[in-house]
């Protein structure tokens, strides 16, 4: 049985983190931490866990906790991970990251996006992208996994197959990405209230959003070469999920049936991924509380362009859910444990 511990219970993330566990045959969890709630009852917090969990929130000790569990969840802010880690607790437990702390190999990148020093540069190199469907090997090795962001997650694996394969210019792709308010975390922002997100849709860090070089990176390690993209994120109104829409110019004449067969090739044998059939495109209703990442495209023949389309949930695939497949993959266990749950409908 692992033993797990959560730092930022109480945050959406968190209290994913803890619904997914709880259903897990192979975990147990040992610590709710929530530096804002210590010594409340978690069922508190999250009324919906009432008669489920019985424990209290305690702080966020890392170094009393790496004692005491084989593996602890950071469901924190930037910053705070990289903050607290050291070799000696890495020498008691296992740590997935859900923050963007060790995202990004390059740290320059990291401090001039986020806009904070990195705390333990010299761990960085040893973290492992947390993207299971293309780094399982290495995640299966580590002490740290970086679990990636939720835009990143969605973006990278619907467009992968086509920048692995040299099908597309990959100096042209444009991401348009939509987002459920859950994305922003639980924390009371006045563009999160009802009244600003209801009957609205807006675009938000245009140009500049953080994920920007996370999305870079990933596809240009699969590039072989240099990647920038643009990236523009919508908050829409709705509770979670994530719609992402990339277009792209092939680099030749290219048909269904040819590009079918190359996201057949990385796609067949993932759980999580599902292709859809032809003509038929994701929707978030279609994967909602669940771990799966549903892709299509269409081919512009006209303008000899693709459009590339993905859709996810953005607190089970863009965080918690990737955390646990995560989690099973560094302890050797069976890479869908806890995770086979059924996208809810309507």
């Amino acid at each position: 049985m692992i033993k797990a511990g959560i730092i930022g219970a109480t945050g959406y993330a968190g209290g994913e983190l803890v619904r997914l566990l709880l259903s897990h045959k192979d975990a147990e969890i040992k610590w709710y931490g929530s530096k804002s709630y210590i010594n409340k009852n978690y069922y508190e917090v999250y009324q919906n866990f009432f008669e489920i969990v019985p424990d209290k929130c305690m702080d966020d000790n890392l170094d009393e906790l790496s004692e005491i569990v084989d593996v602890i969840f950071t469901a924190t802010p930037q910053g705070y991970c990289s903050s607290l880690l050291c070799s000696k607790i890495l020498s008691n437990c296992k740590i997935i990251d859900l923050s963007a702390d060790f995202r990004m190999k390059d740290t320059e990148v990291y401090e001039k996006w986020y806009g904070i020093k990195h705390k333990s540069p010299d761990l960085i190199q040893e973290a492992v992208y947390g993207l299971c469907e293309i780094n399982r090997k290495q995640i299966k090795d580590t002490r740290i996994v970086a679990n990636p962001g939720c835009y990143p997650t969605c973006t990278t694996l619907s467009l992968y197959p086509l920048v692995k394969e040299g099908i597309i210019d990959v100096n042209t792709i444009i991401t348009d990405a939509k987002s459920g308010t859950s994305g922003a975390g639980r924390s009371t922002k006045t563009d999160n209230l009802f009244c600003e997100v209801n009957e609205n849709i807006k675009a938000y860090g245009v140009t500049d959003h953080r994920h920007t070089p996370e999305i870079e990176e990933q596809l240009s390690y699969a590039a072989g070469q240099n990647v920038t993209i643009n990236f523009t994120p919508h908050l829409v109104p709705m509770n979670r999920g994530i719609l992402t829409t990339s277009y792209a110019s092939l680099k030749k004449e290219t048909s269904y049936e040819e590009v079918r067969e190359v996201y057949e090739k990385y796609y067949k044998d993932e759980f999580f991924i599902r292709v859809l059939d032809r003509d038929v495109y994701p929707q978030t209703k279609w994967v909602s509380g669940s771990n799966f990442v549903d892709v299509n495209f269409k081919i512009d023949h006209r303008t000899n362009r693709i459009v590339v389309l993905g859709a996810m949930d953005n607190l089970v695939k863009g965080a918690a859910g990737q955390a646990v497949q995560n989690m099973n993959i560094m302890f050797g266990l069976e890479e869908t444990s806890g995770l086979k749950h059924v996208p809810m409908f309507p």
